[in-house]
């Protein structure tokens, strides 16, 4: 086997691993269609290796020639539909598939052409170097921002270039005089080399978006509760001081469900779990745009209200408080009302947010006392603040 066939095994194997990743990962990515789609570029167009080298040793030449060109053309647009399943972006596929016969059409026209002229090395490229740049204009239109998009769409452009320059490549180096001689040709041997490198990058990066991807949404189920909908304590935890370094003031409000232990033992823990739901999607419903809310106990939970000051944070609370004792909850008696407590206090001005916390939870403590029901604002951080500003 010459040194061009054996570069045709190892990137049809390379190929296959790839085509095996990608399976791999659409079982966990939130984007399966788009790793399916690749996986299929891969095992589609690792099937021109193998009509490649039927060319060199299974007479007729032609059928194979065209077989191989049909198949790596295929899977180069059906990584544009993946693409555009990556990204959401729109694709007619009816355009694409009528784009592609034509370039089959146009391979078929130019066979017996001579080899290693520009009139025949051109045209054989070019739908290559056309759809490659489709996918790489796709990802660019998706405005992406992530380094990781980004230096695929540089990458995408750089491979459509490539097969431009193996056009005149394959004039100056000499691609043999027939299909039969392609392999035995130094040109095959620099194509393939290049192919395999292309390969193996290109595969990569697309495996990098989409396993980048699967991480970023298990850190977010990792910080979700997964009965209320909210924020867990240490997904609250991990975004709060962002919005804690921002122009004050901000409030926080601690929230507690009355009697929710009468509540579990009567309707059982499925009532319990009604109870908490449903305060969730109030809460989820309510919250200003950049607020933090989250369940950070059986029943407890807290708001986070950035750029808010105590007067509009126990307007929030007290209105809060009232839907709560008007509404129903699904799954539970209809005549049923589970009240709730608030305790509200506003941030001091170099206060720790663990001190704010403290005072919020006495006032809430102060609501329990009062027949529950209620919102009670929490005693100023005065007291607190000097001594944090003595340890300092």
């Amino acid at each position: 086997m010459s040194g061009a066939g054996f570069l045709l095994t190892v990137n049809f194997l390379i190929a296959q691993c790839f085509c095996m990743f990608f399976l791999a990962v659409s079982a966990r990515s939130r984007n399966r269609s788009a790793a399916r789609w690749f996986a299929g570029c891969f095992a589609v167009a690792s099937l021109s290796t193998i009509f490649e080298l039927l060319v060199a040793y299974v007479p007729p030449a032609k059928p194979w020639a065209i077989l191989a060109f049909a198949s790596m053309l295929g899977g180069m647009f059906m990584l544009r539909v993946g693409i555009g399943q990556l990204y959401g972006l729109k694709t007619s596929r009816l355009g694409l598939a009528a784009l592609f016969a034509a370039f089959v059409a146009l391979d078929c026209f130019i066979y017996d052409l001579p080899r290693g002229t520009l009139q025949h090395a051109l045209p054989y490229q070019t739908p290559f170097a056309v759809a490659l740049g489709l996918s790489a204009f796709a990802a660019w239109r998706a405005r992406v921002t992530s380094f990781v998009d980004r230096a695929l769409v540089v990458l995408l452009a750089v491979t459509s270039v490539h097969f431009l320059l193996k056009a005149f490549a394959a004039i100056f180096v000499g691609a043999g005089h027939t299909a039969q001689d392609y392999l035995a040709s130094q040109f095959a041997l620099v194509s393939q080399s290049m192919g395999a490198v292309l390969i193996v990058a290109v595969g990569l990066m697309l495996l990098c978006v989409l396993v980048l991807e699967i991480v970023a949404d298990e850190k977010v189920n990792a910080e979700i509760d997964p009965l209320s909908g909210l924020l867990n304590r240490r997904g609250f935890d991990n975004r709060v001081d962002a919005l804690m370094a921002g122009p004050g003031p901000h409030s926080i409000v601690l929230c507690d469900l009355d009697h929710f232990k009468a509540v579990n033992d009567t309707h059982g823990h499925q009532g319990g779990d009604a109870a908490i739901r449903a305060f969730g999607e109030m809460l989820q419903a309510a919250a200003p745009k950049g607020a933090l809310a989250a369940r950070i106990g059986g029943e407890e939970f807290l708001l986070f209200l950035p750029r808010t000051g105590k007067e509009a944070a126990l307007l929030f609370a007290h209105a809060l408080r009232a839907t709560r004792a008007v509404s129903p909850i699904p799954g539970l008696p209809a005549g049923l009302r589970v009240t709730s407590s608030f305790g509200v206090a506003e941030i001091g001005d170099r206060e720790p947010l663990r001190f704010a916390l403290r005072r919020a939870d006495d006032a809430l403590y102060a609501a329990k006392n009062a027949g529950r029901d209620c919102v009670r604002e929490a005693e100023p951080p005065a007291v607190l603040l000097e001594v944090v500003q003595r340890a300092n």
